[in-house]
């Protein structure tokens, strides 16, 4: 399947609604959003983890290092109260796109 590039400011979106369902770590978030997205956006570490730091330092999320059922310690990312605010207003942007894309590209 050919690579397909995410449209600017989506990797965010894609990260923060991931999110919503609970804690992940940044290689469980890239697997959840390829997986649901049946394999169509797959996300690089080199962009996921820089997307992560932003989000971070915006106050959009948190992190902290947990020790897994495993054992293993992995760096887990939780969506705050900020992060869902700026979930819905992204979504809203993102439907309105959406909507626009459609008008132009399937006019009646």
């Amino acid at each position: 399947m050919p690579e397909r590039k995410l449209v600017q400011g989506t990797l965010e979106l894609l990260i923060l609604r991931t999110l919503l369902f609970g804690p992940l770590h940044g290689h469980g978030i890239a697997k959840h959003i390829q997986r649901t997205s049946e394999d169509v956006l797959q996300v690089e570490h080199g962009s996921l983890y820089p997307a992560l730091y932003r989000l971070e330092k915006g106050g959009c999320i948190t992190s902290k290092w947990e020790q897994t059922e495993r054992g293993r310690e992995m760096r887990m990312y939780r969506l705050t109260p900020k992060g869902r605010k700026q979930l819905s207003v992204e979504q809203s942007k993102w439907d309105e796109l959406v909507r626009a894309m459609a008008r132009v590209l399937k006019p009646v």
